[in-house]
């Protein structure tokens, strides 16, 4: 076991990932689901000023640093080469917001514990550094980070903490993007360029680039960061897929949105998604590497190859509902 890990062992609280619904999408502006009334946590976030100023407590706050200021720590512009680990300039917190507290803002809250786990994509039992890795090599573009190294045990020491008080196995509601219903038709980019010009150019660029804190060059990052383009994330990101783009778009943005009070109309969130995801951003090298059970890749993957028939572009855009039937069929007659 890695001593990154025994460094923080045994101190985990825990959550699953909870399946969660909303009305359809074609009969209401929903937001994310209230939360059921049983086999609920409470969403509770640890105060992080309230820790020593000991080396627990600096460890614990140098991980939600590398979350919240990745591009100043270690992304491609910080002026020591052997701390350039991120190939982009976006922070962590571009996607975990607030540093991965926001409920329904990909939230960290309870993640901790669920590792080591079956990970689909891999094909084989992962660990929490190995997520951390899968991050910064895809949603990052960048490379792994030195297994025992002060960011890895920062990082982990961080997302420990945010465990902290959550029973093993508990459901922690806020997790994850939300669970809009799918579409009955393919989304749009073409109308998603319309409301993207709208709602999402004032802040991230008509070109979709985001807007610098200061110059290129200095290691300060985006107040808005860059949706498409040689600075975003790359094509192997969980953010290029639809449907956890489109429920990210429709709990979080415009930036202040919340899931209880979304801006979009869901059908403008899955669109607009499809306009981002469409663009041209970095490529993953060895995608078709992934999800080797092909049964059980995403439904929304963007790349091939795949257990059915269907297009890629179906897959990318939907609708997902004939995705849904020829892969159960698929697994159906693998049973018998």
């Amino acid at each position: 076991m890695p001593r990154s890990s025994i460094a923080v062992l045994g101190l985990v609280g825990a959550a699953v990932l909870i399946a969660l619904s909303t009305s359809q999408v074609c009969r209401a502006d929903s937001a994310a689901p209230a939360p059921a009334k049983d086999h609920q946590t409470p969403w509770v976030v640890p105060d992080i000023d309230k820790l020593p100023d000991n080396d627990w407590g600096r460890t614990v706050r140098h991980g939600r640093d590398l979350i919240a200021k990745t591009s100043s720590l270690i992304g491609p512009e910080v002026k020591d080469p052997a701390h350039r680990f991120a190939g982009n300039n976006l922070n962590c917190q571009s996607c975990h917001i607030n540093a991965g507290t926001k409920q329904f803002g990909l939230a960290l809250v309870g993640v901790y514990a669920d590792f080591p786990n079956y990970r689909k994509r891999s094909g084989s039992v992962g660990s929490m550094e190995d997520r951390i890795q899968g991050c910064m090599q895809r949603s990052m573009n960048g490379k792994a980070l030195p297994e025992d190294g002060p960011e890895m045990i920062a990082m982990l020491s961080y997302l420990r903490f945010l465990s902290d008080g959550i029973p093993v196995g508990a459901k922690t509601f806020g997790r994850g993007t939300g669970a809009m219903p799918e579409l009955n038709r393919a989304a749009d980019p073409v109308r998603g360029k319309t409301i993207y010009a709208n709602m999402c150019a004032a802040c991230h660029g008509a070109d979709g680039l985001g807007q610098r804190v200061g110059k290129v060059g200095d290691a300060k990052g985006y107040i808005f960061p860059p949706l498409w383009g040689p600075d975003s994330y790359n094509d192997g990101a969980g953010m290029d897929r639809l449907i956890d783009a489109a429920n990210f778009i429709h709990n979080n943005m415009p930036a202040g949105t919340t899931w209880k009070n979304p801006t979009l109309k869901p059908e403008d969130a899955w669109d607009v998604a499809a306009y981002i995801d469409t663009q041209p951003r970095p490529q993953k090298a060895h995608l078709s590497r992934d999800f080797p059970n092909r049964l059980q890749k995403p439904i929304d993957t963007p790349y091939g190859p795949y257990a059915d028939d269907l297009p890629e572009s179906e897959h990318k855009l939907g609708p997902f509902g004939p995705i849904i039937d020829a892969d159960k069929k698929l697994k159906d007659d693998a049973k018998h």
